[in-house]
């Protein structure tokens, strides 16, 4: 299991209805909504508080290690 520095910011956009919550809820703004669906814009400020993860409803942007890339 990867440590919280080992994770990485992931976005399924297939899966991602443009909602914008987890936009809204990223204290450092790392996300923005481009052509109704999320993107990370600044991933070097990510802190990784699994906020926008816990926020999205349709489970398409989360914490992932390098396993789960695969």
């Amino acid at each position: 299991m990867a440590n919280q520095n080992e994770k990485k910011l992931i976005v399924k956009k297939s899966w991602c209805k443009g909602c914008g919550i987890c936009v809204e809820f990223c204290p450092k703004n790392v996300l923005a909504l481009k052509h109704e669906k999320v993107e990370i814009v600044d991933m070097e400020n990510c802190i990784k508080c699994g906020l926008c993860e816990l926020r999205c409803p349709d489970y398409a942007i989360y914490l992932g290690g390098i396993e789960d890339e695969k």
